[in-house]
């Protein structure tokens, strides 16, 4: 018999809780994206340049300034600050409160004020980067940004390195994480949840029919007016690149205007109803969309419900992306935040917390983990997926302040137009 307090709380029930979970994960409403990293093998592609388009990826020259650092009141003040995406993380039924959260607290007696204000990252960044430009504390011991941010956030020294002697499951780490272009060696973050960038469709509303291109989203008939696109440039971009043949870590000026095109062309033709964040998450599941660009923990989610809605992995290949735990600079409980990044690095509580956001786990042993929580979602390729899945996966090469906003403006100007 589990003990109901152990870190892998629930896991005799969360089965049968996670197949009723039916809250969308709006996190994905915020802008995504990837940063330059081949990625043929699990997670390779994490560097991945998230949710804003209007915001470079570049690491630039040199080495990071050294973030500012407070004097640590772990010791003293068993309290974390946590600020992270909506719909995150494992909830009970009642919504009231979350089995991994209380599991830490009962194990360590660090309190977690868990507060979900992380909406979009430049947004986020807007809040906190007064008070880190001046030294002060931000009220927060740690957050989840997606890479490029994480980039950003080195780069600038807004970040602390670290103490991997706090964070001893570590070493569960996915081999193909532990060296990222945008932090080497993972001195500065480690990787909360992954993704896929798709398609998504309702065969009621494509009378059957699969949708499993981009060629078909962008073309086909029979989807006319009922097609929506991410807003967010490097998924939609990506995505378009590889079903025009190009790779998105080698792509030139050219393909990037050869892409552009045949976006704006699908546009122009009534192809395409709307560019979206994942609002499309309604439209899909009601029919009102027939097929769009999607995310896969979206999706899987949709899928408790409504047998109709699918997904599709183009052939042709697909974009990953990455959220992380960073600590920023001047916070108070660096070590308390150490430690709760340790406990989710525990397989039997990421498998938790997977079994809920449906996302991708990097933490070793946590498919394995999930297969007992339930079968179904286990074996899911697009939770668990497997070395074949992961080599047609992608990201966007890395993109000079410039490229990037040069590529933004004109990506911008097909949505917005």
């Amino acid at each position: 018999m589990t003990d109901k307090n152990s870190p892998s709380a629930g896991n005799d029930n969360l089965a049968f809780r996670a197949a009723l979970a039916r809250g969308l994960v709006s996190r994905r409403s915020a802008m995504m994206g990837a940063a330059g990293l081949s990625a043929a093998a699990f997670l390779a592609a994490c560097g991945s340049e998230g949710r804003n388009p209007s915001t470079p990826n570049a690491t630039g020259g040199g080495a990071a300034p050294s973030a500012k650092a407070a004097q640590d009141m772990s010791d003293t003040e068993k309290v974390v600050n946590w600020s992270n995406w909506t719909e995150y993380i494992d909830v009970t039924d009642d919504g009231k409160s979350r089995p991994s959260i209380d599991a830490f607290t009962k194990a360590t007696g660090i309190k977690v004020n868990y507060t979900e204000d992380y909406l979009d990252n430049d947004e986020f960044y807007a809040k906190v980067r007064p008070l880190l430009e001046g030294g002060q504390d931000t009220g927060r011991d740690i957050w989840c940004s997606t890479d490029w941010m994480v980039a950003r956030l080195i780069r600038q020294g807004y970040v602390q390195k670290l103490d991997m002697a706090n964070i001893p499951n570590s070493k569960n780490l996915n081999d193909s994480l532990k060296n990222v272009e945008f932090d080497p060696g993972r001195a500065h973050s480690l990787p909360w949840q992954s993704g896929f960038a798709g398609i998504g469709y309702n065969l009621k509303a494509t009378g059957g029919k699969k949708v499993e291109s981009v060629g078909q989203l962008l073309t086909d008939p029979a989807l006319k007016g009922k097609v929506t696109l991410l807003t967010e440039m490097v998924d939609t971009m990506g995505l378009v690149l590889l079903e025009l043949g190009k790779d998105p870590a080698k792509f030139t000026d050219a393909d990037f205007d050869s892409a552009l095109q045949m976006i704006q062309k699908a546009k122009d033709s009534g192809q395409i109803l709307r560019f979206t964040g994942n609002e499309y998450t309604d439209g899909l599941a009601k029919g009102d969309i027939a097929a769009c660009m999607a995310w896969t923990g979206d999706v899987v989610q949709l899928q408790f419900d409504n047998e109709d809605v699918q997904y599709a992995l183009p052939d042709k290949g697909f974009m990953l992306w990455s959220d992380n735990f960073v600590i920023p600079a001047m916070a108070r409980h660096k070590k308390n935040a150490e430690l709760l990044i340790n406990h989710y690095y525990d397989p039997a509580v990421m498998a938790q917390v997977a079994a809920w956001v449906n996302y991708i786990p990097p933490v070793k042993g946590a498919n394995e983990e999930l297969v007992k929580i339930d079968p179904e979602l286990g074996k899911n390729p697009l939770i668990a997926p497997t070395p074949e899945v992961l080599a047609k996966s992608h990201v966007i090469r890395g993109l000079s302040p410039e490229e990037h906003a040069k590529y933004s403006r004109a990506f911008n100007a097909v949505v917005t137009g």
